[in-house]
């Protein structure tokens, strides 16, 4: 297997892990008494990141990957896991408010609001530069852009009721 291979195939599983973590903690969340807020963009989101995920397949899997772009990408990996693992039980894909329950504060929610999209903003872009395919990354980062800003509007609306 080439290097870019085993790189989307880690994206892959680690997006279809990603799945599995988000539907339980969301299940959970709602029998706890949580509710979804702004679903509709939802299927917006998923098509958008079916759509770069297919895509990097179809152009970058035969490319040589950059270890310059692959070394931003393992950083923004490290990101991701703290994120997850600040907000534990409470990550979702899903914007999904548990009433009463404080807004978290720890970890690199310190720092910034939404540090969950700074990682995803981060790697839509880098993982096509990882393959050489600037143009995927600038095209995928405009439609990454407008869906973040109907998401975090909504999801900015939602917490707005959330104590700190």
């Amino acid at each position: 297997m080439t290097p870019a291979i085993l790189l989307l195939a880690f994206v892959t599983l680690e997006r279809l892990a990603e799945l599995v973590l988000a539907q339980r903690n969301t299940k959970a969340l709602l029998a706890q008494g949580a509710v979804e807020h702004a679903p509709g963009h939802y299927p917006l989101i998923v098509a958008l990141h079916a759509l770069w995920l297919a895509g990097l397949w179809v152009f970058g899997a035969s490319q040589p990957v950059s270890a310059f772009w692959f070394g931003i990408f393992v950083l923004l990996q490290f990101a991701r896991v703290w994120v997850l693992m600040t907000l534990g039980p409470r990550w979702t894909t899903r914007i999904i408010v548990l009433p009463g329950a404080p807004l978290v504060a720890k970890g690199p929610y310190r720092f910034v609001s939404h540090p969950n999209y700074l990682v995803v903003i981060g790697e839509i872009a880098v993982l096509p530069l990882c393959l050489g395919l600037w143009w995927f990354a600038i095209i995928f980062s405009i439609a990454n852009a407008a869906v973040l800003t109907i998401r975090i509007r909504a999801e900015a609306t939602a917490l707005a009721g959330t104590p700190p």
